[in-house]
């Protein structure tokens, strides 16, 4: 068996791997015709994510080691992001650009970036449970808000013709 808790370190290093993705995935799907229409966003939401991964490796490096040592953990949090981690639920190192065929409709794509965006909100709602206060719940919060606003954008595309 895995060990329960997670060196806060590994938590935001497992968010950069999530955000990384998440650029990739847009950009990649930036160039399928089929969104042509979107080029323009795809790219901004490939740009938004790729600050996001910026933020999570400066609270990454903001750990001091004392901090990390003494870092209590909730339970129920840390087995949270553990099944998370194990890829039971959500696998945050797997590309999501490598799912795609190329055949996939406009709809297809949209749903599966709405999806993507959904898996990492409640990744981080489940970072904001582990970490201790001071530690960027603040930051997170605001990620949260954008990951949320990047669903709202995706909806009224997928909602438009």
């Amino acid at each position: 068996m895995s060990r329960l808790y997670f060196h806060p370190g590994e938590i935001f290093a497992m968010a950069q791997a999530i955000e990384r993705n998440g650029a990739q995935f847009y950009r990649k799907i930036s160039e399928k015709a089929a969104l042509a229409d979107m080029h323009e966003l795809l790219l901004e939401l490939a740009v938004m994510e790729d600050e996001h991964e910026k933020t999570f490796a400066s609270l990454q490096r903001e750990l001091s080691v004392q901090q990390a040592r003494e870092a209590p953990q909730d339970e129920e949090a840390a087995l949270y992001l553990r099944t998370w981690a194990d890829g039971h639920i959500f696998d945050p190192k797997a590309d999501p650009s490598q799912q795609l065929t190329g055949k996939e409709t406009r709809e297809e794509v949209l749903r599966m970036a709405i999806g993507l965006e959904k898996d990492s909100i409640v990744f981080y709602v489940g970072i904001k449970e582990a970490i201790p206060p001071g530690w960027g719940k603040d930051k997170i919060d605001g990620i949260i808000r954008e990951e949320m606003s990047h669903i709202r954008l995706l909806g009224q595309k997928l909602a438009s013709p």
